[in-house]
């Protein structure tokens, strides 16, 4: 076989290998091509005995609507950290649920913080303002509240919410989307330590 006749082969052969392979990645939704780019907490829920808690979380921040915030200053009461960005498929699902214990729940001494992994402020506005998002969130593009939380939360599991005690010390931690009843339950456990 001549030169000539070997290249156009191994171009052809290329060819149809990238496009098998386009094939195989992409679907005819475009929206299940843009879904695929997270990984999903396991939906592993625990809770922690007062006993066995460890040291108060410090993470502080400037939310999306230029307000400063400090875990300590949220000391006395329960807060719920739940990390999340935009285009996560179950934020979107969670976050109604989400929105609606932070109603429930803010007269009795709970409050509610968002930990954005990925999104600027418009795309963050964006989802707030579609699910009706009222409690705040904190940037974190540059992984800085993320490491704050190391140990408490995987960086790659997304949406994680963690259930602090007036304290600031984790008492309950969900890995994956909250299960609305298992959150409340664990909101309950800890108030009624008080």
């Amino acid at each position: 076989m001549s030169g000539p006749s070997r290249r156009r082969l191994l171009a052809a052969a290329g060819s149809l290998a990238g496009t098998a392979l386009l094939a195989a990645c992409g679907g005819t939704d475009t929206s299940e091509r843009y879904e695929t780019g997270y990984v999903s907490g396991d939906g592993v829920t625990t809770e922690i005995e007062p006993a066995d808690r460890g040291e108060a979380l410090e993470f502080s921040g400037t939310t999306y609507a230029g307000e400063d915030f400090a875990a300590a200053d949220a000391r006395g009461e329960v807060l719920i950290v739940n990390v999340w960005y935009a285009s996560c498929p179950p934020c979107r699902k969670e976050a109604p649920e989400l929105q609606a214990i932070h109603e429930d729940y803010a007269d009795r001494g709970v409050s509610f913080i968002g930990v954005n992994v990925r999104d600027e402020v418009g795309p963050a506005q964006a989802f707030e303002e579609q699910y009706g998002i009222t409690y705040p969130s904190l940037p974190d593009l540059d992984a800085s509240i993320m490491y704050d939380l190391r140990g408490e939360v995987a960086p790659n599991a997304v949406p994680s919410t963690l259930v602090l005690d007036p304290e600031g010390r984790v008492a309950g931690r969900i890995s994956g989307a909250a299960d609305p009843s298992v959150l409340r339950a664990m909101i309950d456990a800890v108030l009624e330590e008080q």
